[in-house]
């Protein structure tokens, strides 16, 4: 009985051991496979033309936040004509020039967006970009009209419609208000559709295309050309850091479209650049695994001043001849954070980086700054990016 409860205790730790190692391989295998991406989703094509289309449009619908400026009730008045509300020239003056007319339920909006080149042909659906050209404040809960779409030799090729997605929202009173990103642009998902096809499609008569990286960079390049060359040898080559030359192989029973998705399907893993995107606008900090920082002494205090006023009645003696004036009472208080000094040492990953700088209680916005004195002290090795 003792015999046979070892074996089964054994037998336990024998399973348990084998998971364990069997979770480690996994583990280890997705912390590799997440390194590598595939070739089509860093590169693309070169050749292939990105087809920009814009048109001028109106958004309706929204909460008295709409444009009042001329251009808005003129544009109105284009667009009342154009759906067949024909009006004298009389009644047109009168409303574009008549200030008393509510149109603040109306925007006029910048329509524009880009279409690969395989994508315009007719009945593709794309997304479309929004934003104002007159004075309105908020496109939140919007429809765009529709709206014609042209190509840069002046030609329809696609129509834009559908409600309005802003991402964020503006509120407020007389006394106050609150803005949240921007809300005076947005996106139509799917709202554009292509009615004609811009260029027909060709057939392929390729013997050799180009790869061209999205974001530039040689090491990458190379390691394209490394995974390419290990299914066909000597079929890439590096020409710069944005390209990759890749010749089809002759007497092989692929066709040129199953290699070209072979070569898509393979994997490499992306040499970034080390650098720190910071957006103003939203408060938004992001930075790579490659970011180091020296050891370096870091102190952030944030500095307010808070003032305010409080004026005061000054009332003159009776038959002093003086007279009752307002004196202007201001005060004034300067609060200064009050934080020590951190020293932060030589980082070697993200993380360390993150614990460094939450040990200094910054926020996002704080951030900014103090990567912009990194900068300038020579301890950030990094690009900074602006947006």
């Amino acid at each position: 009985m003792d015999a046979k409860l070892q074996f089964a205790g054994l037998r336990q730790r024998a399973i348990a051991t084998l998971r364990l190692t069997m979770i480690g391989v996994v583990l280890f295998a997705a912390s590799h496979v997440s390194a590598d991406v595939r070739i089509k989703d860093i590169t693309s094509v070169d050749g292939q033309v990105q087809h920009t289309l814009t048109g001028v449009g109106l958004v309706t619908g929204l909460a008295g936040t709409g444009g009042t400026n001329p251009q808005t009730r003129q544009f109105v008045a284009n667009f009342l004509q154009r759906v067949g509300n024909r009006m004298d020239p009389v009644t047109r003056e009168l409303l574009e020039n008549n200030t008393r007319l509510k149109t603040d339920n109306v925007a006029v909006v910048a329509v524009t967006a880009r279409v690969p080149e395989y994508d315009a042909i007719t009945g593709k659906v794309f997304d479309v970009t929004v934003s104002t050209v007159d004075d309105a404040e908020n496109l939140a809960g919007g429809v765009l009209m529709p709206t014609p779409l042209f190509a840069v030799d002046g030609n329809v090729y696609a129509t834009a419609t559908g409600p309005v997605s802003t991402g964020g929202f503006a509120a407020g009173g007389t006394a106050a208000s609150a803005v949240k990103n921007h809300p005076t642009s947005g996106i139509v998902p799917g709202g554009g559709n292509m009615h004609e096809t811009i260029c027909e499609p060709r057939e392929s008569q390729l013997t050799k295309y180009r790869l061209s990286l999205r974001n530039p960079d040689l090491e990458t390049a190379k390691r394209i050309v490394d995974a390419i060359n290990n299914i066909a040898k000597r079929s890439a080559k590096v020409i710069t850091p944005a390209l990759v030359e890749v010749r089809i192989p002759l007497g092989t029973a692929k066709s040129t479209a199953d290699f070209m998705t072979d070569v898509d399907q393979l994997r490499v893993a992306p040499d970034t650049e080390a650098v720190v995107v910071i957006n103003e606008r939203t408060g938004t900090v992001v930075f790579g695994e490659n970011v180091k920082i020296s050891k370096v002494a870091i102190t952030h205090a944030n500095l307010t001043v808070v003032t305010s006023e409080n004026p005061e009645v000054s009332q003159p003696e009776a038959l002093s001849g003086g007279e009752t004036t307002v004196v202007p009472r201001t005060s004034l208080e300067v609060q200064e954070g009050d934080k020590a000094i951190q020293l932060v040492e030589e980082t070697t990953s993200v993380g360390d980086l993150v614990t460094a700088l939450n040990a200094l209680g910054v926020t996002p916005r704080d951030l900014s700054s103090i990567f912009q004195q990194l900068k300038a002290a020579n301890a950030l090795h990094a690009r900074l990016e602006f947006r």
